[in-house]
């Protein structure tokens, strides 16, 4: 009879096959182990091997935007780049730096970690938050919207009783509202605007609304005020179209004048990501003069 010989190119994956059922792949258990959940708690990378150690802010209403079923490049237009040099193909999980501004007048901001977890067709799965009381900055509950009768009523109410809006600028983010370097409303930006529709209506029948567009730094200050302008002016149309009064609003484009953050990032989209604050849209009223 004869002998069976084995082939030198059966050895390998017959006893890679023997491993697997006895101890698992090793490569699967190192990745396992050095990031996500390691026996049921979630670990965070060290904040000093950030490619953005001082952290980057990021608006809370891109935050909430993100959700399951996401994908990187969604994700990217929210967020920016990842904070640390995790990979691009086959990475399971991105992590964040942000700094959020504070409220009680303790420090000038809060800086917490973020860490989004995907699934194996690479979509949002899972985000954590370090500490998770960083979660509550983000999850504030939305203002609930008036019925329509209570919207009919607060839009015949008397002036000495007529809602306006805050004294201080109701701040958007144009990266939550437009495409990047466009002045096209995005179907997401849409809705954002929808929520505090009714706001702005019922406060336009006491004042004048202005609508004020803001671009970061990166770019020509000629471009800039031009995509500025032509934000504030696609923000007023789309209000007009809800119902305000066409002569009770206005707008203008300031370009890259008075930034909210200073980012000194050399990596364009760590510094696009850092900038994000800046590009914005803005409005405001004043009581019309009788």
């Amino acid at each position: 009879m004869q002998r069976f010989k084995a082939h030198p190119w059966l050895v390998l994956p017959v006893a890679c096959a023997w491993l697997l059922l006895t101890t698992g792949c090793s490569t699967l258990t190192k990745h396992a182990s050095s990031e996500g959940e390691v026996q049921g708690e979630v670990t965070f990378p060290d904040p000093a091997k950030a490619t953005v150690p001082e952290g980057a802010y990021v608006s809370p209403e891109n935050l909430r935007q993100v959700m399951p079923g996401m994908t990187k490049d969604q994700l990217y237009k929210l967020l920016g780049t990842p904070h640390f040099n995790e990979g691009v193909f086959g990475v399971k999980q991105w992590n964040y730096i942000l700094n959020f501004r504070r409220e009680d007048g303790e420090a000038d901001f809060s800086r917490c970690q973020y860490q989004i977890d995907f699934d194996s067709k690479h979509r949002v799965q899972t985000t954590h938050w370090k500490p998770e009381s960083c979660r509550l900055i983000v999850d504030k509950p939305k203002p609930a919207e008036a019925p329509p009768a209570q919207v009919a009523q607060a839009a015949s109410a008397t002036p000495a009783t007529m809602p306006t809006l805050p004294s201080d600028p109701i701040r958007l983010s144009a990266d939550a509202l437009f495409a990047f370097n466009s002045a096209d409303l995005t179907e997401e930006g849409r809705e954002s605007l929808g929520q505090f529709m009714q706001e702005v209506l019922v406060a336009s029948q006491l004042q004048d609304i202005l609508v004020v567009g803001y671009t970061d730094r990166i770019g020509s200050k000629k471009a800039n005020l031009r995509l500025s302008k032509e934000r504030a002016e696609s923000v007023q149309g789309y209000l007009i179209q809800g119902g305000v009064p066409a002569s009770a609003i206005h707008s203008e484009g300031r370009g890259e004048a008075s930034p909210v953050v200073q980012c000194t990032d050399k990596n364009r989209a760590a510094l696009i990501a850092c900038l994000s604050p800046n590009r914005r849209v803005e409005l405001s009223g004043s009581t019309r003069q009788k």
